[in-house]
């Protein structure tokens, strides 16, 4: 496995665009060393919690209690039917005290609090813990969305998000292993619900994998990076690159930074997904065949492939959307599921 290339002295103002226009994961070295959360963290685990805590309005959250025969990872039962931890309505702040209070305790279970809007939860905290993302983003994109993670020494196994990704450590410590997109048949990928976090996941368990069973997985970690990260470190993640993270302290914070600088008013590409399986997948070889140059000329080579032999007033669906065009499109698509 290499390592992810590690970028030194970027300020958490000015991230580079061609960084992010290259599509490639990157560390920012002490990125966000400057954060007040950070250097709350570097007095104690208990400082960074009590600091959390101040912005904390007292909102419930959907928290994740795993059994300490896990060692903190969140899976599956053994026919992948159902999830084998715990999730329910909780506090934040009586689960940060739950974290702590469970350090160096062999049989205390694991919690985990994945992806928390802090907007909603904590306002005033972005004030003076935030960075600014380069975007050359279309006027109706998505706001960046920053989210807080929490917990003890857990484990998210591999998945991909359909959103870019800065993750900012600012307590405890984290490893990510991230694979390319092509890579998705060689990491085994798990039933499409249930999911934790609603994320398709791998089915190889990283810590033992078994080779037997997953053979492709030594082709994946031929393509693998790793990026270990202390407090005030940042981390480029691309959409659609797969990563498992570790959270390998008893007490570890994340803030992350989601965003997309496509519309907003287009639909996500795991509704395609779906769509792909209810009119192609299951017709003959050929066909698929078939489809898989058809999408290739309307949609993976881009609209210019398809339309610019086409006078500009018949391109109808075939030029780029707007948001009128993806409202048609959405009422012609359910008109034609409902008949």
């Amino acid at each position: 496995m290499n390592t992810v290339k590690i970028l030194q002295g970027i300020n958490p103002d000015e991230i580079p665009m061609e960084v992010i226009n290259s599509a490639e994961p990157v560390v920012f070295k002490q990125l966000v060393s400057s954060w007040p959360m950070v250097q709350a963290g570097q007095i104690s685990d208990q400082a960074s919690v009590d600091y959390l805590k101040s912005f904390y309005n007292g909102n419930t959250t959907v928290v994740c209690k795993i059994p300490a025969e896990n060692n903190g990872r969140m899976f599956y039962n053994e026919n992948c039917t159902r999830l084998d931890y715990e999730s329910f309505k909780g506090r934040i702040d009586e689960t940060l005290d739950a974290i702590l209070d469970g350090v160096n305790k062999i049989d205390a279970p694991a919690y985990y609090i994945a992806s928390n809007i802090i907007a909603t939860h904590f306002p005033g905290f972005n004030d003076k813990n935030s960075i600014v993302i380069p975007r050359a983003k279309h006027p109706d994109a998505m706001d960046a969305r920053a989210s807080v993670w929490i917990g003890g020494a857990t484990t998210a196994t591999c998945h991909f998000d359909a959103l870019d990704n800065i993750a900012c450590c600012v307590a405890g410590q984290r490893r990510f292993t991230l694979f390319p997109p092509d890579q998705i048949s060689n990491l085994y990928p798990g039933p499409l619900e249930p999911t934790p976090g609603g994320q398709v996941i791998s089915l190889v368990d990283f810590k033992n994998p078994d080779l037997h069973k997953f053979p492709r997985f030594h082709d994946a970690l031929l393509t693998a990076r790793v990026a270990d990260l202390e407090p005030g470190d940042a981390l480029y993640i691309p959409s659609m690159w797969w990563h498992h993270v570790e959270s390998r302290a008893p007490y570890n914070i994340l803030v992350n930074y989601w965003w997309e600088d496509a519309p907003a008013f287009l639909t996500s590409g795991m509704n395609a997904l779906y769509m792909a399986m209810l009119g192609i997948r299951d017709k003959s070889p050929h066909e698929r065949q078939a489809w898989k140059h058809i999408f290739n000329h309307y949609i993976f080579d881009g609209p210019e492939q398809s339309n610019t032999h086409i006078p500009v007033e018949a391109r109808g669906f075939l030029q780029i959307l707007d948001r009128l065009d993806a409202r048609k499109l959405r009422a012609l698509l359910i008109n034609k599921l409902n008949r």
